[in-house]
């Protein structure tokens, strides 16, 4: 068969892709093949396990797809011909097409170092429907769970499984919790949250061995002590899937991405790599990251599907801007750009600010929750380089609107002289916004 446009990958980035280019690219064919029967919310994995209880509230839906006029084929691609621009598929179809977008997105680390990994009721977080709707049927019959990492998929795949009564222990390298993206203060207050809510955390310790005969009995860590489990699911982070496009002679950079340009070209003029596979830059520094996430691959998905066929000078992809959040309890904890300990190691001279509010006028109504802003900002020219945030359920919205300011290159003077609305049902006082207020003692400091 042929195509005009194909896309390999459904997940977030696949789907935007096709949608973006269809919109974009009117009378064109699209054509998007992935493995999966049913796709899942990336981010909305962990709260199958407590919260909704099932994947099937958890679907990206096809009908937005199927309502545009795109193809969807479920197969697997299993070669790229990038000299006659086609493609082989393990049902042996060959699909031929003039623009090519690759979005085989990333799979879960399950390191070959770790003894026992293979044993049964040893677990990872992929993907993929049918692997967890298995996992979800064993965790059933199972008690005693250890979580080893304790990155945002870790903690809330652990406070899901600690809702429904599951004994819980997290058990993660670093000096605390969420410690690759918040600074001391929020990493502890996100850590004090999970242990008030019943979770236990074993922290600046890793894991050398899952022990058992045929299936998990214990963690051994690296002190010598061990943790009784029922299950183990290693939360280890993830790596971009790029077999294909390796295969295919496309080039990957030093992190095993594949290489992309601002358009999110690979070498190949008609070939686009976006999402979790390809390459990503940190926006501050230029720098090689590793950051992966579904927002961000949605906005690759947008560039490069905004410039298959003619290149925009203003639709570009600039770098990434890491722009995190989660909740614990109604806790909510966010983070976009530099935290402090990172701008510092880069490099940057910063100076931060912060300031505790809360989110609702007066403080005294129901639902009110205290609201903390932090800015860390260059000392030179008062350049917004990260926020911190931590608050209730409008912490998502704030934490994305600091990344908005960062992107844009605001500084600590523009927060202070932008508008803002304000409703006593809706936000903090404009008298004490937080946001605002946190960019006042910075502009305080950088006077002094």
């Amino acid at each position: 068969m042929k195509t005009e446009i194909l896309i390999i990958g459904g997940s977030a980035a696949g789907l935007v892709a096709a949608t973006t280019a269809k919109s974009c690219n009117q009378g064109k064919g699209i054509t998007l093949i992935r493995k999966e029967e049913t796709v899942m919310i990336p981010c909305g994995i962990p709260y199958i396990f407590g919260s909704v209880m099932t994947s099937e509230k958890n679907i990206l839906p096809d009908a937005g797809l199927h309502k545009l006029g795109v193809n969807i084929i479920v197969d697997e691609v299993t070669s790229i011909n990038k000299e006659e621009k086609n493609c082989k598929t393990k049902k042996g179809e060959i699909i031929e097409y003039e623009k090519l977008i690759i979005a085989t997105g990333s799979k879960p680390v399950k390191p070959e170092w770790l003894k026992g990994r293979d044993l049964k009721n040893v677990f990872v977080i992929p993907k993929d429907k049918e692997y967890l709707d298995s996992f979800h049927k064993q965790l059933e019959n199972l008690h005693k769970i250890v979580i080893i990492g304790a990155g945002f998929i870790g903690i809330e795949v652990a406070d899901e499984l600690n809702k429904i009564g599951k004994d819980v222990t997290v058990v993660e390298i670093l000096p605390r919790i969420l410690g690759a993206a918040f600074d001391e203060v929020v990493a502890n207050e996100a850590e004090q949250c999970l242990i008030d809510r019943g979770v236990k955390v074993n922290k600046g310790i890793g894991i050398k061995e899952i022990l058992g005969t045929d299936k998990t009995e214990a963690v051994l860590l690296n002190n010598g002590e061990k943790i009784e489990a029922d299950s183990v699911i290693l939360s280890l982070g993830y790596v971009p899937n790029v077999e294909l496009a390796k295969k295919a002679g496309l080039k990957l950079n030093e992190f095993g991405f594949i290489e992309v340009d601002q358009y999110r070209r690979t070498g190949e003029p008609d070939i686009f790599a976006i999402g979790d596979c390809s390459e990503k830059r940190d926006f501050a520094t230029g720098r090689l990251s590793k950051t992966m996430l579904a927002s961000t691959a949605c906005a690759e998905a947008r560039v490069a599907a905004m410039n298959l066929c003619k290149l925009s000078t203003v639709q570009t992809f600039r770098g990434t801007i890491g722009i995190y959040f989660t909740a614990i309890g109604d806790t909510a904890f966010g983070v976009a750009g530099l935290n402090k300990a990172v701008a510092i190691k880069e490099g940057f001279d910063v100076v931060t600010g912060s300031f505790t509010g809360i989110d609702r006028h007066p403080g005294k109504l129901e639902d009110s929750h205290k609201q903390m802003v932090k800015l860390i900002v260059a000392r030179h020219n008062g350049l917004i380089l990260g926020g911190e945030v931590i608050g209730g359920k409008s912490t998502g919205e704030l934490t994305n609107v600091i990344g908005f300011m960062i992107q844009n290159n605001m500084t600590v003077n523009d927060v202070i002289v932008s508008q803002i609305g304000t409703h006593p049902l809706l936000t903090a006082s404009p008298a004490g916004y937080p946001l605002i207020k946190a960019a006042e003692i910075v502009a305080k400091t950088l006077k002094s």
